[in-house]
């Protein structure tokens, strides 16, 4: 029989279904996997004795026929999720031992249906990173590695401790947050299955606030249709998220297998960069081939302000980042480092608390808000985000159902090997994902093969505003058609 941390979580739901396995084993052999996987630090905070407790919970609803979708799966939270009664910490040491009294309303959503709780999972620095070495509980480690080689790998971010979870089968899947590509870039260099949804398609509430116009919640899992499983669940209007669509949530498994034949997919040609590698090149051209012999057409497109994207994002972000963290000064939660007085107090706990990222994004943020380059920057920027999302809805209006892209401008990079000198070298690796959180779009990335170095390489797939049931029907087709990527030896067991 197949290890039981080796299913996938549809099969993991069958089987609890079908009473093959209890939600008490399931619970355990995660425990257990994750016990020897402590050498990636994917987890923050390890929850044992609530997962066992909850599966318990759902073993006794199991018995009396009233199993919830999601019913005695095993999931980790990324540590931006409030969970109440369990640390929160964004991976800042500003929030170290804050403890909610609150769940937020996606995880609340997850154990609504049943799901169980295996702990808190590391991150960048309030979700302000590619690669996951920003946090102050130390960096994750991919568990991929070269061939041939033993060097340290990132799992990507700032979504890596979810990533690296699910691809070392730590947890059949993982909540995630996306608001410039830390769902689809995190999964594209670790072989897993990453969903950005459409804006305001799930709750912020009780979600740390990076960026509040670009953030947004979602699973990061082994297949297609487990990250469509986790999505129905996840997803649902929110009264208390003012940013929270009334629409009803569609039966995304239901579009996993569904054929695709007529359905006409863009290649903008803004994403062929200069210098871009002959892999991905190569990789993009395969993915074009694959959704071709599905049935569908291919058809060029121009996404003309593209160029824009990664410069205005980078003054979006981070001037909302500069206004959402002021509410964290040591008065009401979290770190406070004493002074002689209250604002020698505010600035020697944010000193303190934030790390380096933070920091550097606090200060450009406040920098492009302040008086005088208000108009010069952040209006600008908001103005080339316009024109970013009429580039989309043009494409759209012409009858374009997705558009085909890479997820990533290379494989995984190893740990320390870019940014320590130039921070937008680490920047450049959101290239092909921020358009569409400037556009609230939704975009998926799945694996589609590997590199010359057997590293994982991800495709990605855009799709109109709360079309996600596209995106899973193309991105089933990239996932059958693609050749499988298997994980190294357990190194880190």
């Amino acid at each position: 029989m197949t290890e039981l941390t080796d299913l996938s979580l549809a099969d993991a739901r069958r089987a609890l279904l079908n009473k093959e396995v209890s939600a008490v084993d399931l619970a355990k052999a995660q425990i257990a996997a994750i016990e020897q996987a402590r050498a990636l630090n994917a987890f923050i905070k390890e929850t044992p004795e609530v997962a066992l407790a909850m599966a318990a919970d759902s073993d006794a609803r199991i018995a009396r026929g009233e199993a919830g979708p999601l019913e005695g799966v095993p999931l980790g939270i990324k540590d931006l999720y409030c969970t109440a009664g369990v640390q929160t910490t964004a991976a800042s040491h500003i929030l170290e031992g804050f403890t909610p009294a609150y769940e937020s309303t996606v995880s609340a959503n997850l154990w609504r249906d049943g799901a169980v709780m295996l702990g808190k999972l590391n991150l960048d620095e309030f979700a302000m990173g590619s690669s996951n070495e920003t946090s102050y509980f130390g960096p994750v480690i991919s568990p991929w590695r070269r061939v041939g080689s033993d060097a340290a790998l990132v799992p990507g971010g700032s979504s890596g401790g979810s990533a690296a979870a699910v691809a070392a089968r730590l947890c059949f899947g993982a909540t995630a947050t996306d608001t410039g590509g830390s769902i689809r870039q995190p999964a594209a260099f670790t072989g897993t299955v990453g969903i950005k949804p459409t804006y305001g398609r799930c709750s912020r509430w009780g979600i740390v606030a990076f960026a509040s116009s670009l953030d947004q919640a979602g699973p990061i899992a082994r297949t297609v249709r487990d990250a469509a499983i986790l999505l129905r669940s996840m997803a649902g209007h929110d009264p208390k998220d003012t940013t929270s669509v009334d629409l009803p949530v569609p039966d995304y498994e239901a579009a996993v297998g569904r054929s695709i034949k007529g359905m006409k997919i863009g290649i903008p040609k803004e994403y062929r960069l200069d210098g871009m590698p002959a892999e991905i090149e190569s990789l993009w051209s395969q993915g074009v081939e694959w959704l071709k012999a599905a049935g569908a057409t291919i058809v060029d497109i121009s996404l003309p302000h593209t160029r824009y994207a990664l410069p205005a994002y980078y003054i979006v972000a981070p001037a909302e980042a500069s206004s959402n963290l002021a509410r964290y000064d040591g008065v009401r939660f979290g770190l406070r480092v004493p002074g002689k007085d209250i604002a020698d107090m505010y600035e020697s706990t944010r000193a303190a608390g934030f790390g380096k990222e933070v920091r550097r994004r606090i200060l450009i943020g406040t920098y492009v808000l302040s008086a005088g380059y208000y108009d010069a920057y952040y209006v600008r920027a908001q103005k080339i985000r316009t024109l970013i999302k009429g580039d989309f809805e043009s494409a759209f209006a012409a009858g374009v159902d997705a558009i085909l892209t890479p997820a990533t401008p290379s494989a995984a990079f190893g740990v320390g090997e870019k940014g320590s000198a130039d921070p937008v070298e680490m920047y450049l690796n959101d290239i092909f994902t921020v358009t569409v959180n400037m556009a609230g779009l939704p975009g998926i990335a799945v694996p589609a093969g590997t590199s010359s170095e057997g590293l994982p390489l991800g495709l990605q797939l855009i799709g109109r505003a709360f079309d996600e049931e596209t995106l899973f029907a193309a991105a089933e087709v990239i996932e059958q058609s693609a050749p499988k990527v298997s994980l190294p030896a357990r190194w880190w067991a």
